[in-house]
């Protein structure tokens, strides 16, 4: 069982849903990667998207868009990111670790070298938001081979033949865009999200996470009722921007700790109807 797998079913043995946070990788410095990668941890998270800074992130809205431009200007590269999960794993072996990014950087360095790279680096995932199922084949066989995941987004566009080939090629669990438009953006319907997430188990049983629009504590524990996970992005990284340099991490951990508690109240609420 991967490490994606093992931490989904011990959050359902425990009536817990999964936190997701996003970070771009080298931002706002490149020394506080992986202390960052930490205080995730340390807040309440059970998986780590790390985002791999990128010239043109199509779906991102203006505030991750920042991240990747600071961190780009310090020099971080694709591989710079999978060498902070290799210093994460120093010290953490149990925290998956998703790298998310796009298909132009893993391209350039080949994707057999970057599955291998991926691989000897101890992450868990792989989600490339501009890689459709059609053309994903090739990258999903490499990274089956490493049984590395590979992660899909799903979208409220999202056709049921798409939907069923997904179903085919998506390990781990499946990342549902819960508004039409970039991260960051809007507010979340409640209804429709349940809507859509009933729908998308009729094709998959693998755990479906939330994200894009949730900001604070209260939207993450009215998505943790109906989702098998929240995604955190956009918000985060904002934080990080906000924050003098030197309460980075402090602020990071105490934000995720707020979330963390307030999904942890749906478990409790469940347990006890």
């Amino acid at each position: 069982m991967s490490r994606i797998a093992a931490t989904f079913a011990r959050l359902k043995k425990e009536g817990k849903k999964a936190l997701i946070p996003f970070i771009t990788a080298g931002d706002p410095d490149p020394g506080l990667a992986v202390p960052l990668m930490h205080a995730l941890v340390e807040g309440g998270a059970d998986v780590i998207e790390l985002g791999v800074p990128f010239s043109d992130p199509m779906a991102d809205g203006p505030v991750i868009q920042r991240s990747s431009e600071r961190a780009l200007k310090q020099g971080v590269s694709l591989r710079s990111v999978i060498g902070y999960v290799t210093e994460f794993r120093g010290t953490n072996k149990t925290t998956p670790v998703v790298l998310f990014g796009y298909a132009n950087p893993i391209e350039a360095m080949g994707a057999e070298r970057f599955a291998d790279a991926v691989k000897a680096a101890d992450a868990d995932g792989v989600l490339v938001v501009d890689y459709p199922p059609e053309e994903a084949h090739k990258l999903v066989e490499m990274l089956d081979a490493r049984a590395l995941d590979t992660i899909f987004l799903l979208a409220p566009t999202t056709s049921d033949a798409r939907l069923k080939q997904v179903a085919t090629l998506g390990r781990g669990y499946l990342y549902y865009v819960s508004l039409k438009g970039v991260t960051g953006a809007a507010n979340i319907d409640l209804a429709d999200v349940t809507r859509r997430l009933d729908r998308i188990r009729c094709f998959t049983a693998l755990p479906v996470g939330v994200g894009f629009g949730i900001r604070d504590a209260q939207t993450a524990q009215r998505i943790a009722a109906v989702a098998d996970a929240v995604v955190i992005g956009s918000r985060l990284v904002q934080e990080i921007e906000n924050s003098a340099h030197d309460q980075i991490t402090a602020n990071v951990r105490a934000f995720m700790s707020g979330v963390r508690e307030a999904m942890d109240v749906v478990g409790k609420v469940e347990a006890a109807t």
